[in-house]
């Protein structure tokens, strides 16, 4: 019981920090809000980049956790990345 508990926090994290690094990328490198941005992605089919580069905080969550020995907690962050991988993927081809 245990193990699923710390898969399923990391795995948390791993969306929290995603959600955060996409944030982040849009109010750094944006001339627009957040809410236009996204839209603007949609439109011009550019969703799939902007969860990419949101992923990228995933990797310090990953190593992070893989330092201090938290083995089943970079398991959930590599299950939320690899979530973030299947919707890119949607983005893409649909």
């Amino acid at each position: 019981m245990n193990t699923k508990k710390e898969i399923i926090i990391g795995f948390i994290i791993g969306i929290i920090a995603n959600t955060i690094g996409t944030l982040a990328y849009i109010l750094l490198f944006s001339d627009f809000g957040i809410v236009e941005t996204f839209e603007a992605a949609i439109q011009q089919g550019h969703v799939g980049s902007l969860l990419a580069l949101g992923a990228i905080l995933n990797l310090a969550a990953f190593f992070g956790f893989l330092k201090i020995r938290r083995d089943n907690r970079a398991k959930g962050v590599l299950i939320a990345t690899l979530l973030t991988a299947l919707v890119i993927l949607y983005y893409k081809v649909f």
